[in-house]
């Protein structure tokens, strides 16, 4: 059996469509998240879920509530953070937004219709026109192939985001637990100063002390209550930093912190520092599929160089004379925008500076990221040989500092005024001490996060980011 030509060229034309339509992308039902949450569980241990319905929220409440019952503990202020910190939630729904993007890229292009009706001295004119992007329909899987490449450099700084929130949440609860801490003994050396001062000023109402050693007992009873009452100012600044970061309110804000930091882990080996950190780390992940979604664009571009536009119209006309005569002209209009002036040297000249701008950022960004994992770990190290160091040197020789002043003052041998000084020293050690203790465990989170990305100090200064390929390149010819 024969078919004619035109029924054949229309069945091909449907053929074509619906395999294009059968390749196009769809929304997921996860809206991207499956990467986001299985990189969050590997590397970080945790959960993180993406709140969309008021069920995900009642089930992110009740686990947040679950965990507030218990004193704090850093894991679990992570977790809290990947679950409850709206900022991030916020992330997600940008990735949800991207996901969308890359659909609507890869659905081909929608057609126009115009419609054209005029009247005059009894005559009808109508017109009516089909017009169809074909350049567009012909580039159309190269497009969605750049687009699906941007939704996973996407994904990719969702994981990085994540991440982030993570390093802010442990930094804030160490330094949250340090303050409280700091605070916590500062209160009881203002106790004993207290008591000093007290019983220096008795001793001075019976002559068995001077002038002197009275207001010296006093500006020591003094200066501890002044960083006593900045430490209560720190605590309740970091309590409140700590709460951003987990996203908490109302009844929430009574959940308890421990009155101590914890005790010093295992420390960490080096090992090739470098090495893991060019393979962890996302945010360098998601600026490789950057690159590859301009690379693709550069190739699209090339191939357009020479054509921007190419628009296919169908007609049909019905029109209607005034003695009643009708006509029914068919036919077909092609539109081809050449660019005649550089013959589109311009585009495929942006496109390629972008492209190569785009790779030496990179390349700084890597060697950059060596850097930074070399000094993470020498940071960290040195914080823990520093906070060691005052936990078993500097406070045990002045606690034995401390006992022997007191019994050479007991026993007459120095006077008071040695003996407040050592108090002032020992006040002074102890919270060094403390602060020296916090810094190691913020080192070990920054270590961490020079490791696999989501460096809280990004925020501050951050990096110049990767163009688009859509921006870039033009990937949509124009």
């Amino acid at each position: 059996m024969n078919l004619p030509r035109s029924r054949i060229l229309r069945v091909s034309a449907v053929v074509a469509l619906s395999a294009t339509l059968g390749a196009c992308a769809s929304i997921s039902a996860d809206r991207g998240m499956t990467p986001v949450v299985s990189r969050v569980s590997l590397d970080l241990g945790k959960e993180t879920a993406k709140i969309v319905t008021p069920a995900d929220a009642a089930a992110v409440q009740s686990r947040v509530a679950r965990l507030l019952a218990k004193p704090l503990t850093a894991d679990a202020a992570v977790q809290i953070a990947l679950l409850n910190n709206r900022g991030l939630q916020a992330e997600y729904n940008a990735l949800g937004v991207s996901e969308a993007e890359y659909v609507e890229a890869s659905l081909p292009p929608s057609p126009t219709v115009s419609i054209e009706r005029v009247t005059y001295q009894g005559e009808l004119d109508i017109e009516r026109r089909l017009i169809a992007d074909l350049l567009q329909l012909l580039t159309l899987p190269k497009r969605a192939k750049i687009a699906e490449t941007e939704f996973r450099a996407a994904q990719y700084k969702t994981i990085q985001a994540t991440f982030r929130t993570a390093t802010k949440a442990r930094r804030a609860y160490y330094q949250a637990v340090a303050a409280r801490e700091t605070a916590a003994f500062l209160e009881t050396a203002r106790a004993s100063a207290a008591a000093s001062a007290e019983l220096t000023k008795k001793l001075g109402e019976t002559g068995a002390t001077t002038k002197l050693n009275q207001a010296r007992s006093g500006a020591l009873y003094a200066e501890v209550a002044t960083e006593l009452a900045e430490a209560r100012l720190d605590a309740a600044k970091e309590r409140e930093a700590l709460t951003r970061e987990l996203g908490l309110w109302g009844r929430e804000l009574d959940y308890k912190l421990p009155s101590r930091l914890p005790g010093f882990p295992k420390l960490r080996t080096q090992g090739d520092v470098e090495a893991v950190a060019l393979r962890r780390r996302v945010d360098l992940i998601g600026d490789r599929f950057e690159l590859d979604a301009l690379a693709q664009s550069y190739g699209l571009t090339e191939q357009t160089r020479a054509i921007s536009m190419l628009e296919v119209t169908g007609i049909a006309n019905h029109s209607k004379s005034a003695e009643g005569d009708k006509a029914n002209p068919k036919g077909f209009e092609v539109a081809v925008q050449i660019p005649i002036f550089d013959f589109g040297k311009a585009r495929s000249v942006k496109a390629q500076e972008t492209y190569m701008g785009a790779v030496n950022r990179l390349l700084e960004k890597a060697v950059n990221a060596r850097s930074e994992a070399r000094e993470a770990y020498a940071t960290y190290r040195g914080r823990y040989d520093i906070a060691r160091a005052f936990q078993t040197r500097v406070l045990p020789l002045r606690k034995i500092i401390t006992d022997e002043s007191q019994l050479q003052y007991n026993g007459m041998l120095v006077d008071a005024f040695e003996l407040l000084t050592n108090a002032r020293e020992n006040v002074a050690s102890n919270v060094a001490a403390i602060r020296a203790k916090r810094d190691f465990f913020i080192a070990d989170v920054d270590f961490q996060a020079a490791l696999i990305g989501g460096a809280a100090a990004e925020e501050a200064s951050p990096e110049p980011k990767l163009a688009s390929a859509a921006s870039a390149s033009a990937a949509s010819p124009q």
